[in-house]
């Protein structure tokens, strides 16, 4: 496993990084060895949010690392909030970025986690009435107290990421994002700029230059899925040409494609971490040989283009 540091923050972390969305409803033993696994790869950093399983993920995952005797600060713990249940029952949740509701969900995430404090909270997606003065002083507490060291965002813009940084006293450190050869948007407008064909739409505005100039890091879930949660490219016949190459690279590296997809990923410049959320030991073990795989430029243009991504 190879190692970054996480925006400027001073932390250093796996490459690839444990998410644990679905692993509410594992078994005490099933959870165990998911996490241990994890561990065996060199993976340090375990990425949550106080939604996943309604909270479940992050007790299993607490449980988990507790029943390991792992120390705590031989692991870099991450959780997101931000999102409220919506009473009314017709939809997942609203978005909730209110003193009292951050504080509440943070200190309910802490004793899930079985943890006095999380390395990076991130704010899950925007929250449309977010009072900017309340949201820095929240912060700010949160910070100061102890119970988060770091602080970060989810599924954000440049704009968005401004508009909250001008009112925070602590940098923004990390934003997770959607990214992967099938999820690719965020380069192929970079390189369909000053065209006028669809692939020249701004959707991210301009996201990926703005992390690499801030020095946010960006954390790339859903790596191996396309749409949204749609299903994994992998071995998937929708996408034959892209797997097709990723056989042949896989054959040559001696890795699996879910590997060679990773790594397609890592070898951006932007030196982005991924969100694996795998609980299947096997493919854990396989996703993080992916942090040793070197791919030339030949090969990231080929994967690219197979995916379906175009050049100008």
């Amino acid at each position: 496993m190879k190692y970054q540091g996480i925006g400027s923050s001073g932390v250093e972390a796996s490459r690839i990084a444990m998410g644990v969305m679905r692993m509410a409803g594992k078994t005490r033993d099933e959870a165990r060895e998911i996490a241990q696994t994890a561990l065996d790869c060199g993976m340090n950093f375990f990425d949550s949010a106080d939604i996943y399983g309604a909270g479940e993920s992050s007790r299993v995952l607490g449980q988990a690392l507790h029943d390991l005797g792992v120390n705590r600060q031989d692991v870099v713990l991450q959780t997101k909030f931000g999102i409220a249940p919506d009473f009314t029952g017709r939809r997942n949740g609203i978005y909730d970025f209110s003193r009292d509701h951050l504080l509440s969900s943070l200190e309910a995430e802490l004793e899930r986690l079985q943890t006095d404090y999380v390395d990076f909270v991130l704010l899950h997606r925007l929250d449309a009435l977010c009072e900017l003065d309340e949201l820095g002083q929240t912060m700010a507490e949160i910070v100061d107290s102890g119970m988060a060291r770091h602080i970060g965002v989810s599924n954000m813009g440049p704009w968005s990421c401004e508009m909250l940084q001008a009112n925070l006293d602590q940098k923004l450190e990390v934003n997770q994002l959607q990214f992967g050869l099938c999820h690719a948007g965020m380069v192929r407008m970079q390189m369909h700029e000053n065209m006028d064909d669809d692939a020249a739409a701004d959707r991210d505005g301009g996201v990926l230059a703005y992390s690499q100039l801030t020095g946010m890091t960006i954390q790339a879930w859903s790596p191996l899925q396309y749409g949204m949660f749609a299903g994994t490219f992998i071995d998937n016949e929708q996408f034959s040409e892209l797997n097709q190459v990723l056989a042949e690279l896989a054959e040559a590296k001696g890795v699996s494609k879910e590997a060679i997809a990773v790594a397609w990923i890592l070898r951006h410049p932007a030196h982005m971490q991924v969100i694996s959320g795998s609980m299947n030991p096997e493919r854990i073990r396989s996703i993080a040989a992916s942090a040793e795989v070197e791919l030339s430029r030949q090969d990231w243009y080929d994967l690219y283009i197979a995916a379906g991504n175009d050049l100008p």
